[in-house]
């Protein structure tokens, strides 16, 4: 009978040790639920951005990683640069205000350039003959494996005289590298080793 009773507490024992195993288990399991859950949420309230306009009204945006941004802001400084670097009209103020900017967008190349354009007579040219240039960019190529990155632009001018209209092509290549922010370079890129690979006459209109 006594052996039995012990038995009994044995196995009740066994039984208990069993359960509180269980319960342990099952706390330790909400507990490391709970901490991954905040932590979940943690992140996302810290991705969200209250702006507040002129102290009136409360805004939610949405932060990103600025990783994710570069490629598009490396072709968007590309076409801003090549838009206002071959984008010219028969006025030698909006020449130079247009050159200016885009040579805050890149380094001596760029210089060397409008240098050598300059020395030829083309911008004089361009405003006796009240000739006006547009350029429109078709496509840009950018290599990201490997920095700075290498980039190819291809791109199309309308050159629009009072008889008629020229076509070109323009493809240029030139490298990328990161610089500082600022309000006339947003993107902080700056454009290095600037060079024309093809610019010629592909056809002409009569106007």
């Amino acid at each position: 009978m006594e052996f039995k009773c012990l038995k009994n507490i044995e196995t009740s024992f066994r039984q208990l040790r069993l359960y509180c195993f269980v319960f342990a288990g099952i706390c330790a399991a909400v507990t490391v639920v709970s901490v991954v859950l905040s932590y979940r949420f943690a992140e996302r309230q810290r991705q969200k951005i209250y702006v507040l306009d002129n102290g009136r009204s409360l805004m939610v945006a949405l932060s990103q990683d600025l990783a994710q941004n570069r490629p598009v802001e490396a072709r968007e400084h590309v076409r801003r640069f090549h838009e206002l670097f071959f984008t010219l009209s028969p006025d030698k103020a909006a020449i130079e205000s247009n050159i200016g900017r885009a040579l805050l967008m890149a380094d001596r190349s760029a210089l060397s350039y409008y240098k050598v354009l300059q020395e030829k007579g083309f911008f004089n040219r361009l405003i006796a003959g009240n000739i006006s240039q547009m350029v429109k960019v078709d496509s840009i190529v950018c290599d990201f494996g490997k920095y700075p990155y290498d980039v190819r632009t291809y791109a199309r001018q309308r050159i629009l005289r009072e008889s008629n209209v020229t076509e070109r092509t323009l493809i240029t290549t030139c490298r990328l590298v990161n610089t500082v922010r600022s309000d006339n370079n947003p993107q902080g890129f700056m454009v290095e080793e600037l060079n024309i690979v093809e610019n010629r006459d592909i056809a002409t209109f009569d106007r």
